[in-house]
């Protein structure tokens, strides 16, 4: 009960900012604090781009989407809703950011920022070619055609504007390690964790760099989960290591997380018009799966959608799944390597609290 509550002092809290806030930025909906959300990243905030793509990381097929509010699968990776669809839903939206590959949708609502994303995709881009995703270069790519795009469809003022006061979520890494650095030879014979992170991160400071110089000044970029608490890692990587997760893999996360917020603090000095927040998804996640009960969750150690022994997202969660339980709300997975839209709702919380800096008007400070 007090969590519904602190979760509903939440959206009231975000709504009345809002009201103050939102009105008088072109392009935006009249009661959205934000114009638009531009989202770059992996199957975590992946909307459905890669069901244009041919490649095996795909949710367009039953049982995911079951609990989203048409009831069919989108191409999330999710029983229902994202934490980025909660965060836009706190944020006013009416109406989510399309897919940028979904053509029709996205001509229809281009003004309200475009989703990039790719299942399988990371900041190194040979992870994005193992799984035959949208590298990052890519979405980068299609980021700037967007901006094209929009100035056709309103006017170059407008469409500056838009992309000046939008706000850019920058989700990558966990591919990077669990689909890729962990099980490939070629790299972690060569790096350590440690050195691999620090790739990722030059990767990760060069596109913020990037973003900025194309007109972003609104960015939020998440951290990596609790790695070694999903249940493809306990499944592939724990063998006899006692506890609920693989601790070496969370470790692993942590040092990564340290980096990040280091890089994003140097991009923040170098660039004083840059508003730029580290979402803490570790934190969250991790007190998720270790006290379940305390957010009124029953399972933390398997998905919903899966067997609780193999837990392979594509083999195991699908129509013909054993198993696949009846009531999501009560698992923080929905499947092996993504949370369900319960856990995604009380992560959603979390990053609006974490990203006020990013939605403050600059006219209130100065």
């Amino acid at each position: 009960m007090g969590l519904l509550y602190n979760l509903m002092s939440l959206f009231s809290l975000i709504q009345t900012v809002i009201l103050v806030l939102g009105a008088g930025v072109i392009g935006q909906t009249p009661s959205s604090l934000v114009p638009a959300i531009i989202t770059f990243g992996d199957s975590l905030v992946d909307i459905g781009n890669n069901n244009y793509l041919p490649t095996v990381f795909k949710a367009n097929y039953p049982p995911y989407g079951r609990d989203f509010p048409n009831h069919r699968p989108t191409g999330r990776f999710c029983n229902g809703k994202l934490a980025t669809d909660f965060a836009a839903d706190i944020l006013g939206f009416k109406t989510y950011a399309p897919a940028y590959h979904s053509r029709r949708e996205f001509r229809r609502n281009i003004l309200l920022g475009a989703n990039f994303a790719s299942a399988g995709s990371g900041f190194d881009e040979t992870t994005a070619q193992l799984s035959g995703a949208i590298p990052l270069s890519r979405q980068l790519h299609h980021f700037k055609k967007y901006r094209y795009r929009l100035v056709n469809a309103t006017n170059s003022k407008q469409a500056a504007s838009i992309i000046k006061d939008a706000l850019y979520i920058v989700s990558f890494g966990s591919s990077d390690f669990i689909q890729n650095y962990y099980v490939n030879p070629f790299i972690n014979k060569v790096y350590s964790p440690n050195e691999y992170s620090s790739m990722l991160i030059r990767t990760f400071k060069q596109f913020i760099k990037d973003l900025y110089h194309l007109g972003a000044r609104r960015i939020g970029a998440t951290s990596l989960p609790p790695l070694g608490c999903l249940p493809i890692a306990k499944t592939l990587y724990r063998h006899r290591e006692s506890g609920k997760c693989v601790t070496r893999i969370n470790r692993d996360a942590q040092r990564f997380n340290a980096k990040m917020n280091v890089a994003a603090s140097q991009l923040q000095r170098a660039h004083p018009e840059l508003k730029i927040v580290v979402f803490d998804i570790f934190t969250p996640f991790y007190n998720l799966v270790l006290s379940p009960s305390n957010y009124g969750f029953a399972e933390a150690g398997r998905g919903c959608c899966g067997t609780g022994v193999v837990e392979t997202t594509t083999l195991m969660c699908n129509t013909k799944s054993l198993g696949t339980c009846s009531n999501a709300t009560q698992y923080v997975f929905w499947d092996s390597a993504h949370p369900s839209e319960a856990a995604n709702r009380i992560l959603a919380g979390a990053l609006i609290v974490q990203g006020c800096s990013c939605f403050e008007d600059p006219k209130m400070n100065s």
